[in-house]
């Protein structure tokens, strides 16, 4: 990653890893890995676009899945 570009900030919305299926040692694991693929640029190297308009089987998946998040924002029950 050029250091000249500025590095995007990492927010993980609230919900997010309400489906996470692990430990709590697993998902700090998951967050710190995710937050080392920013500091590297490996997240921004392996991304891809989704295409809204023409969207392939794997874009379909994914935009259902973020629909369906979407969806449940206002359902969500915090303990």
């Amino acid at each position: 990653m050029n250091s000249d570009k500025e590095k995007p900030e990492i927010v993980f919305a609230p919900g997010c890893f309400d489906n996470f299926d692990g430990t709590q040692e697993e998902l700090d694991e998951l967050i710190a890995a995710i937050q080392q693929m920013v500091e590297s640029g490996e997240i921004m190297e392996n991304a891809r676009v989704v295409d809204f308009d023409n969207p392939s089987d794997d874009d379909r998946e994914i935009i259902e899945h973020l629909m369906n998040i979407e969806s449940n924002v206002d359902e969500r029950k915090l303990q």
